[in-house]
């Protein structure tokens, strides 16, 4: 891999389903793999419902972004996947509560999707990476 692309992993946040890195920093920026709902002290689900699924997999993008040296209020772009769509307002509730500043990343939410092992949500993240 080049120099310029480093790999992003923490222990605060779920590991990898699959053959993919929890993130990867490259040319400025942050791209954090989609996120579940998954409590990585557990490795469950972090309740039931959509916006409970919402919040852990939104908590795990932070910690992610931590370990990047970027933050939250640096994402630019998000997508949510939603097993249900009508999920979508539980969901965008619990997203509001996270990005309060006055400029919002670029979003977009996708309904009806199959989501690995049953979640009913998953979000991923594009951040400009810290200084």
């Amino acid at each position: 891999m080049s120099a310029n692309i480093q790999e992003v992993a923490t222990a605060y946040a779920p590991t990898a389903l699959g053959a993919y890195s929890q993130a990867v920093k490259a040319n400025g920026f942050v791209f954090v793999s989609g996120q579940l709902g998954i409590d990585p002290a557990s490795g469950e689900l972090a309740g039931e419902s959509a916006a409970q699924q919402a919040t852990q997999a939104l908590r795990n993008i932070k910690n992610i972004l931590d370990a990047a040296g970027s933050g939250m209020e640096n994402i630019v772009r998000a997508t949510i996947y939603l097993k249900d769509v009508d999920d979508f307002a539980a969901v965008n509730e619990e997203y509001a509560k996270v990005f309060i500043a006055s400029v919002k990343p670029a979003r977009v939410a996708f309904g009806n999707n199959m989501i690995p092992k049953g979640a009913l949500v998953e979000i991923d993240a594009i951040a400009v990476a810290g200084e």
